[in-house]
């Protein structure tokens, strides 16, 4: 192990390790005693102050500061003789025997078969399970093939140290979770920084206080449960998730399923439609309600998701199967004054939308139209001169949903020949510049792009590439649809 430990604590280390094993063992024998009711413990305690005093020794006799007087010749500060101290059982409420109440599988990693036997005999009492490993290398070996809920390891062994070990573990996505807790002999305060530097939870001197190992390890299992149960909750999170965003993938698919197919004749129609989140609440449609009267229809409810979804698809299904009762759905006004009815926003989550409704007659080239708070349509005129001329297509009405008995009104608009309409939602022209912060300007932006573009075949998408040019973030804001019609002469 680089930087590892010196040949004086290295000595300390060995001179103790038997003495541990007479200590640990001797506490474990009168724990057993005191199970079957013997109290008389008088040469266990001896033998127990006798180990400790002999351990203090050690410490002192071996420690680096004796060792700088006899290295410099100096004469050793005079010890001030102190009597043996009287053993005293460590105290605790609680008997280190008794069940505890966080549990686990512990691999106990030393090289010294009484250290770990020791261990494994403690914590079995205590109701853990153990496994054993003599190095760091067969330690590794076992992690990766069973799972354990704590390592207790020590720090010197051959082969692999712990320090090596422990950092193999935390360099690994699937070990550096598991709590490791280092014991060990040495006493140098410089393995204690490095280890807990390295990622150990803990760390515990031999001889152990079997108070604090019960303690210590129970702290240590406890927040390994807690981040467990955590884990469990943010995988339970993820995949319903995962399985909300499939279920919303399948809804989006079915909203645009019901879309309609761009045509040809005899009308030429196109779209584009994008909506902001998985569920757009934007919805169009075109379709012929007799052999001489065309609908189209484009609606924009409040909000996103799934409530808005469900409202656009469930107002869009009563337009096309004409599901009013009472309505003339020739008739644009009492098309929006039925939808108003219907869509109450009381009884629809507070929700509401916005539409623009037109009839074509093919035998008078007349557009009957009406709006409910909706942006108006846009009719692109050919003149004799070469250029395009625009009028904007609307009529009063109030947003559907807001107030019952709301009353609305049509427009009549002759078609002339070689006119484009355009039905759009408000998505299609508020647009925020990340520059200035400012909405794109309807008049001396959006309506001069349209004339200019108006012809193109391909409009609708090319406008949603330009208004994405200038807002940049990948989702717009708002939902996009934009229908181009193109009548027959």
């Amino acid at each position: 192990m680089s930087n590892g430990p010196s040949e004086l604590s290295k000595l300390r280390h060995d001179l103790r390790t038997p003495i541990n094993h007479i200590l640990g063992y001797s506490e474990l024998l009168g724990e057993d005693l005191e199970d079957q009711g013997v109290k008389e413990l008088e040469d266990l305690e001896k033998i127990q102050t006798a180990a400790r005093q002999l351990l203090g020794l050690i410490d002192r006799s071996l420690s680096d500061e004796a060792f700088q007087f006899i290295s410099t010749g100096a004469p050793a500060p005079v010890e001030t003789a102190s009597p043996a101290p009287k053993f005293i059982p460590p105290p605790t409420t609680e008997s280190v025997e008794q069940p505890a109440k966080f549990t686990g599988h512990i691999l106990v990693v030393d090289d010294n078969d009484e250290n770990r036997d020791m261990l494994a005999k403690r914590l079995q009492r205590q109701g853990h399970t153990t496994a054993p490993a003599i190095n760091g290398r067969i330690a590794l070996e076992k992690l990766a093939a069973e799972k354990y809920d704590l390592v207790l390891l020590d720090v010197m062994m051959p082969e692999v140290d712990g320090y090596t070990a422990l950092c193999q573990m935390k360099a690994d996505p699937k070990l550096r979770h598991v709590p490791v807790i280092m014991i060990s002999a040495l006493d140098e305060i410089e393995s204690v920084v490095r280890c807990i530097e390295a990622g150990a939870e803990e760390y515990l001197p031999k001889p152990f206080n079997p108070t604090l190992l019960r303690a210590r390890i129970g702290a240590t299992l406890e927040k390994k449960a807690f981040r467990d149960q955590e884990q469990a909750y943010l995988k339970q999170i993820e995949e319903t998730q995962q399985r909300l965003e499939a279920e919303l993938q399948e809804a989006g698919k079915y909203v645009i399923s019901i879309l309609p197919e761009p045509i040809t004749e005899p009308f030429n129609i196109s779209w584009a439609y994008d909506p902001s989140t998985e569920l757009g609440g934007d919805s169009f449609g075109y379709h012929w309600i007799d052999d001489t009267h065309f609908a189209i229809y484009l609606l924009d409810v409040c909000g996103h998701g799934v409530g808005a979804a469900l409202l656009s698809v469930a107002a869009i299904n009563v337009i096309r199967t004409a599901s009013l009762p009472g309505v003339d759905f020739h008739e644009p006004a009492q098309v929006l004054g039925g939808l108003n009815e219907t869509f109450q926003m009381e009884k629809h989550n507070n929700m509401y939308f916005t539409i623009w409704y037109g009839v074509y007659d093919t035998t008078t080239r007349t557009l009957k139209h009406a709006s409910g708070g909706h942006p108006a349509a846009i009719l692109l005129k050919p003149s004799e001169a070469g250029t395009d001329s625009y009028e904007e297509l609307r009529s009063p009405g109030m947003l559907i949903g807001a107030m019952p008995g709301m009353k609305f009104k049509s427009a009549d608009t002759i078609i002339p020949t070689g006119a484009r309409l355009f039905v759009f939602c408000d998505g299609a022209y508020e647009i925020k510049r990340p520059d200035t912060g400012e909405m794109l300007d309807y008049e001396t932006d959006f309506l001069p792009y349209l004339v200019e573009h108006g012809r193109s075949p391909s409009l609708p998408k090319d406008l949603l590439a330009w208004i994405r040019s200038i807002h940049t973030s990948p989702t717009l804001d708002d939902d996009y649809s934009f229908v181009a019609i193109d009548f027959p002469a």
